[in-house]
C-alpha cells in the first residue's frame, strides 16, 4: 500500500473519531450548531471513503479501455464530495430553521464545547497533514479531503463561539442563526470544489508556474533545435500531459532530431513527477518566429 493509500486510509479512522466527538457534543446540549457540525462531519466520513475508492482505481495501470490511465478518477470523486457537501448544507439549514422557530434550552455546554474543541484540534492538525501530502501527490481526491476538513475547522471555531453568546446572553435563536451561518460556508466549500473538479474533468490548463516550468526545460534541454511551438497541457490527477512541435534544421539526421526528443524528454520528467510529453518533430519550413520558444 502506497503512503497516498495509507493517508486516505487513516483518514477515514480520524473521521470516525471527530464525529464520535462532535455527535456527543450535539447529545448532551441540543444545539442547532453542534448539529451542523456533526453532520458535516458525517460527510468527510464519507468523502474521505470516496477518496479511498478513488486513489485506488486512479492507481490502476493504463489499459485498452482508459489508455490514458485512470488518474481522472480523483475528478470525480471530488465532485461527488462536492455535492454531498451542499446536500449537507440543505439539510443543516433545514435543522437551524426548526431551531429558529422552536427554541430550545441548551444542556452541559461546557462539556459540549470541550468535546467540540477537542474534536476541531484533532482535524486541524490532520488537515495540515492531508494538505502537505496531497500537494506533493499532487492527488485531488486528498486535496478535497483536506479542503473538507479546513473547511470544518473554521466555522467550528464559529459555532463555539456562537454557543458562547448564547450562554451569555440568553438568546436562544442565536444558536439557530450560527447553524444557518455554518451551512452557508459548507455551501459555498461545496460549490468551490466542484468547480475546481470539474475544471480537471475539462482537461483544465496547469498552473502558469507550471508551464514556466516547461519552457525553461526546453530553452535549457533543446540546443540543435530551432524552436518550439503549439505548447499545450493538460492535468489530469497527478498527471501532467505535455505535447508541441519541435523545430528542427531540415538537413538534420532522424537519429539526432530524436537524440533531441530524449534528452528533452528526461529532463522534464525529471523536473516534474507523473508528466507524460508527446513531441512533434519539424522542419525548418515549418518554423513559425512568431509566439513561440526560441531554442
Amino acid at each position: 500500500m502506497t503512503k497516498v493509500m495509507r493517508i486516505a486510509t487513516a483518514s477515514i479512522g480520524v473521521g470516525l473519531l471527530v464525529l464520535a466527538l462532535k455527535t456527543a457534543a450535539w447529545r448532551v446540549t441540543g444545539s442547532a450548531a453542534f448539529y451542523s457540525d456533526a453532520l458535516e462531519t458525517v460527510v468527510n466520513v464519507a468523502a474521505s471513503g470516496i477518496a479511498l475508492a478513488a486513489l485506488r482505481f486512479a492507481a490502476q495501470p493504463a489499459d485498452a479501455n482508459h489508455p490514458y490511465g485512470h488518474d481522472k478518477a480523483e475528478f470525480v470523486a471530488a465532485v461527488v464530495e462536492g455535492a454531498l457537501i451542499v446536500v449537507a448544507a440543505v439539510s443543516i439549514l433545514q435543522h437551524a430553521w426548526s431551531a429558529w422557530r422552536h427554541p430550545r434550552v441548551l444542556l452541559e455546554v461546557g462539556l459540549g464545547v470541550g468535546l467540540n474543541l477537542a474534536a476541531t484540534a484533532v482535524n486541524a492538525v490532520w488537515a495540515w497533514v492531508l494538505f502537505g501530502v496531497a500537494r506533493r501527490a499532487r492527488s485531488p481526491a486528498l486535496r478535497g479531503d483536506a479542503r473538507h476538513l479546513m473547511g470544518d475547522v473554521v466555522p467550528s471555531f464559529g459555532v463555539v463561539g456562537g454557543v458562547g453568546l448564547v450562554l451569555a446572553t440568553g438568546v436562544l435563536r442565536l444558536d439557530a442563526a450560527v447553524g444557518a451561518a455554518t451551512a452557508v460556508y459548507v455551501l459555498w466549500s461545496g460549490v468551490h470544489l466542484i468547480g475546481d473538479s470539474i475544471g480537471g474533468l475539462m482537461d483544465m490548463a496547469p498552473s502558469d508556474d507550471t508551464v514556466a516550468r516547461i519552457e525553461s526545460v526546453l530553452v535549457a534541454q533543446g540546443g540543435g533545435a530551432i524552436e518550439v511551438h503549439d505548447i499545450k497541457a493538460r492535468q489530469a490527477g497527478r498527471a501532467t500531459f505535455v505535447q508541441f512541435h519541435l523545430v528542427v534544421p531540415g538537413s538534420m539526421r532522424v537519429d539526432a532530431a530524436h537524440e533531441i526528443c530524449d534528452r528533452i524528454e528526461a529532463a522534464l520528467q525529471k523536473d516534474m513527477e507523473h508528466l507524460v510529453v508527446n513531441i512533434h518533430v519539424e522542419p525548418e519550413h515549418k518554423a513559425k518566429r512568431v509566439g513561440v520558444v526560441a531554442l
